[in-house]
């Protein structure tokens, strides 16, 4: 069995402001939303994929203010580098958010926390396969070429670093035996 990534489903509390922040700063659109059973709060359905129905989902029951301690984080691909630095820049004009850039050597991350505390991070891929765990903060303000440039100097040296592909390829002959 072969499973693919749909969706997750967050219990708000506040959720004018959680869909503003979904919709408004990372672009997700509502594609549906109502109740699950009579009398019950709407379960309100969220995605920027066309082939996905939904990648979130929010229910405004949640009751406690406290961040989230159940997830750690919600990760996103994005294909391009520049859309990491457009999104830092949105982030780091809001209150209450806190961003930190990281690399894991195979992407060029930001994490940040949405308004309710919940981890989330988008990342750009690298060209590169790194074994894990690894991290180190980047300088988010180096153009795409220079990134490159710095996730090698940092991680070229680590053992499996090697081509993006030719790491996949080995992960398929693995998965088909």
């Amino acid at each position: 069995m072969k499973l693919g990534w749909s969706h997750a489903v967050l219990y708000v509390q506040e959720e004018a402001s959680m869909l503003a922040f979904y919709t408004g700063v990372l672009g997700f659109q509502v594609v549906d939303r109502g109740p699950l059973d009579h009398g019950a709060p709407d379960i309100i359905f969220l995605s920027q994929d066309a082939d996905e129905h939904h990648q979130l989902a929010m229910v405004p029951v949640r009751r406690d203010s406290a961040p989230s301690n159940s997830v750690n984080h919600f990760a996103f691909r994005t294909d391009c580098f520049k859309d990491i630095q457009r999104l830092h820049e949105v982030l780091m004009d809001l209150d209450g958010i806190s961003v930190a850039p990281l690399s894991h050597g195979n992407t060029l991350s930001i994490y940040f926390n949405d308004p309710e505390g919940n981890g989330l991070e988008v990342f750009w891929d690298t060209p590169w396969h790194v074994s894990q765990p690894q991290g180190k903060r980047w300088d988010i303000s180096l153009d795409e070429g220079r990134a490159l440039l710095w996730v090698q100097e940092q991680f070229g040296h680590e053992p499996g670093f090697c081509p993006r592909e030719a790491y996949a390829q080995q992960r398929r002959l693995a998965l088909e035996r």
